[in-house]
């Protein structure tokens, strides 16, 4: 009993002393190892972090649920024929020039509905033949187009499938300028890229891009193909769709705007609804209130600094014309939103509804006055006739 005992206290004893040399020389070998690509490598003690888990800071998790949401769109559009390829002399000198190789397109969407609705940009659609949408879990669809808005750039497409990820829409009027924010999609085609950034500017017009302009600026990377992803907040929550960048290169430089997702809830419920997007209309030419047009017309320079837009034509029977807006007149406000510019005037007055009357705050020879205007419908761009 002695001797077994004298024998374990030996062991227990040396196997002690060859733990503590190994974990004062060596004591990497202690620590568990991980293998990299047929590397073996070290991870630090307490290092880790659990799977479920993020690091303070990290975006993972707005990420991870808004991606599943966003989709790639492939499309294919015909080449377009000579009109003249059917003629024999046309033949003669130039040959026959065949039909040519059909023009693809690539471009992002979001899918915002569980039946099936996708938002995305109208160039990214416009003149397809055939459009494919590519599910972040590596479904396919081909998508129908239920109707388009050139006028905001935007486009809503329905796919038939189960079980769809959706993304929840946020309430972009209440980003901030320094607000961070994600941009996802499909740039260069390379699959799906989240990049970061923050919000940069609001409300940002006149750029020349579109009809109606109320941009998010951002300086999250948007390339080609990111048209139509998602702008979303750090909880995942879609707030712009990503539609055009500033560039000199034809890649990222810092400058990208998203349309507010305010303005895609507006055109997507006027699309599912009516099947087309009705604005408001009154009949006028404006401008931008300046000095050179306070003198011309007469009105108080001290007037002109305050902001507004000056009507420079009336157009004869219209609703604004109806309604007593003259040349002249400057309007301050749109059924009580102020207007500090043209592109702000057309905005609130297509967001009128037709045939509705409205309050107009109309600034003559120094009094202000409330005018009811009885708008009507704005005509669509011919191209979408």
């Amino acid at each position: 009993m002695k001797r077994s005992w004298l024998l374990f206290s030996q062991t227990v004893t040396i196997l002690l002393a060859a733990y503590f040399v190994v974990a004062t020389l060596k004591p990497q070998w202690l620590d568990k190892g991980v293998s990299l690509g047929g590397v073996s490598v070290v991870e630090a003690p307490g290092s880790s972090v659990p799977r479920d888990a993020s690091p303070i800071g990290s975006f993972a998790s707005a990420a991870k649920q808004a991606s599943a949401a966003v989709v790639s769109i492939n499309t294919s559009k015909a080449a377009a024929k000579n009109p003249n390829a059917d003629d024999p002399w046309f033949k003669f000198f130039f040959g026959d020039q065949g039909s040519g190789e059909p023009q693809a397109g690539l471009g992002s969407g979001v899918i915002i509905s569980a039946s099936g609705y996708i938002l995305t940009n109208n160039h990214v659609v416009e003149g397809a033949d055939e459009i494919e949408v590519i599910l972040n879990d590596t479904r396919k669809a081909k998508a129908q187009v239920i109707g388009t808005d050139p006028d905001t750039d935007l486009a809503i497409l329905k796919i038939n499938l189960d079980k769809l990820p959706v993304i929840v829409l946020g309430d972009s009027d209440a980003l901030q300028v320094g607000d961070p924010v994600l941009a996802i999609g499909n740039p260069f085609g390379v699959g799906q890229t989240v990049t970061g950034g923050i919000v940069s500017a609001l409300g940002r017009n006149q750029l020349g891009i579109n009809t109606f302009e109320n941009f998010i600026q951002t300086d999250a990377a948007i390339n080609p193909g990111n048209s139509g992803g998602a702008l979303v907040d750090v909880n995942g929550n879609l707030m712009g769709i990503n539609t055009a960048i500033y560039s000199r290169s034809g890649g990222s430089m810092g400058i990208g705007f998203a349309i507010p997702v305010s303005t895609a809830k507006q055109v997507l419920d006027s699309i599912v609804r009516d099947g087309q997007v009705t604005r408001g209309w009154i009949g006028v030419e404006p401008q931008d209130l300046n000095p050179e047009l306070a003198a011309t017309f007469g009105l108080d320079p001290v007037a002109a600094k305050t902001g507004g837009v000056i009507i420079t034509g009336v157009l004869q029977n219209g609703p604004a014309a109806q309604a007593g807006i003259r040349p002249g007149d400057v309007i301050t406000a749109v059924d009580g939103k102020p207007v500090r510019n043209v592109s702000q005037l057309l905005t609130a007055v297509a967001a009128l509804k037709p045939g509705t009357p409205a309050p107009l705050t109309v600034l003559r020879k120094g009094r202000q006055s409330e005018l009811a205007v009885t708008p009507g419908t704005r005509q669509r761009p011919r191209a979408q006739r």
